[in-house]
Formats: structure tokens, sequence, C-alpha cells
């Protein structure tokens, strides 16, 4: 059956540029906190461009590699994990409560998403700490993973994640940036991946086998060369399927 209504994200505060380009057709912000990107004054500029256009706020928690952009990988203990994400949310709760606004989801990057992805006692440190910081809040994560699979064990709301511009493996995992066709740069592809992965709640992999994926929500990597134009293209084919972005009122 159809999903009527999906949730529609991208990466903001990065300083990529294209924010305000993307902005009007997603539903969901995810604004780096200044561990990967960003400083205040970018926090301050998207929180205020977020509340225009009636889109979520969520932090967007990293390891604290801005020189790798947070795409490398280290290696922490659960604790230091669990402070590293804390410290991040109480940076955007802090910046966020300047405007009065709710944070409202939390979402890993980069090098911390995908191996929170694979690696459980990780993606319970970050649940938990997500959690103890306020119950409330949704935790963003790859589609069948363990950050989904550990964060409702410990009573955390979900949101189920899958990507319109990243092709996948078979084992659901995402194709490593290092290796070609790891991002999808064709927009009819793009589209036509996003709508098999809400109306079927399924994906092609890389080696053209079709395995089953909770979509959610759905992200649009803000640090794209085409992700303005993807933004626009894939609201417009939702609006012709007749399928609603999750837009707060």
């Amino acid at each position: 059956m159809k999903k009527m209504t999906i949730d529609l994200n991208s990466d903001m505060g990065e300083g990529i540029g294209n924010d305000e380009a993307i902005m009007p057709y997603i539903s969901s912000a995810n604004i780096a906190c200044g561990y990967h990107a960003g400083d205040e004054l970018s926090m301050w500029d998207t929180i205020e461009m977020a509340l225009h256009y009636k889109v979520n706020i969520g932090a967007h928690v990293s390891f604290l590699d801005k020189e790798n952009f947070g795409r490398s990988e280290m290696k922490l203990s659960n604790e230091e994990v669990y402070e590293l994400v804390t410290q991040q949310l109480i940076i955007m709760n802090d910046m966020a409560g300047l405007f009065n606004a709710n944070m409202i989801h939390v979402k890993p990057h980069g090098a911390l998403y995908n191996m929170s992805a694979k690696n459980a006692a990780l993606a319970k440190s970050i649940a938990t700490a997500v959690k103890d910081f306020n119950k409330e809040l949704l935790l963003f994560g790859l589609s069948g993973s363990h950050s989904i699979k550990e964060a409702e064990k410990i009573g955390l709301k979900t949101m189920s994640e899958v990507f319109a511009d990243r092709s996948y493996q078979d084992d659901g995992s995402l194709t490593p940036r290092t290796q070609a066709g790891a991002l999808i740069e064709d927009a009819e592809a793009v589209v036509r991946q996003v709508l098999q992965m809400i109306n079927q709640q399924s994906v092609t992999t890389q080696h053209n086998k079709t395995i089953q994926v909770k979509a959610d929500t759905i992200c649009i990597h803000g640090d794209g060369k085409n992700a303005a134009a993807f933004a626009k293209t894939i609201h417009e084919a939702m609006m012709r399927e007749g399928i609603h972005i999750n837009k707060t009122a």
C-alpha cells in the first residue's frame, strides 16, 4: 500500500552554499553542530531558515573531525561516543532555544553514521545519549541497521532512513564513497529509486538485487553537486504521485 506522507531530509549548515535552494523542498534539516562542519553563525542562520520554511530542526552529530568532514573512522570508547553526542545535542538545543524552537530529531553524520549502522555497541551508545538527553527526540538511522534496532530496544523513537542519491549493496548498506557508482548523479535514476523505496518499500542494489527497506525519511545529501536540483525534482515527482512531504504546520 502506498505511503502517502514521507519525511524528506537534507544535511544543512555545512558551508556548501545551497541550503536556501534546498530548504523549500524538504521537511527536516540535519544541522551541523560544528564538529564536522559549521559554527555558531551557520547554526543560527540555518535554524532561522528552517523556521521560515517550516522545516524540522535536527542535530547532525559527528566525530570531531573538520579536517576530513567527519568521514574518517575514529576509534572511541562507548563512553566517549556518548559524551561526543551529548555535547553536540547541548550545542544545538541551546541554539534552537534562542529562537524558542524545538529540536525534533538527531542524525549521525558520515563515519559515525556508517559505523553505528554496523556496530551494535556504538549504535547503543548513540541511542542512549539521545534518549538520556530528551526521550522525545527522533533518531534517524539507516533502515534495517543496528542504529534502528538498538534505539528501538531502549524505547527511543526512530525514523528509518533511505537515500535518494546513494546506491545500495546487497546487505542493505550504502555503497562506500570510495567505490564507483556510490553516488547516483542522474535525476531520473534518483526519482525512480525514491518512488520505489516509498511505494514498494524496496530498493534495487548495485548488483540488481531487490531488497526490502523501510522508508520513513529520505535523505538528499546537501553537499551533492546536484542536491538543489534533485530536491526540486524529487518534490515535484512526489506531488505528481500524491505523496505529501511531511512539513510542519
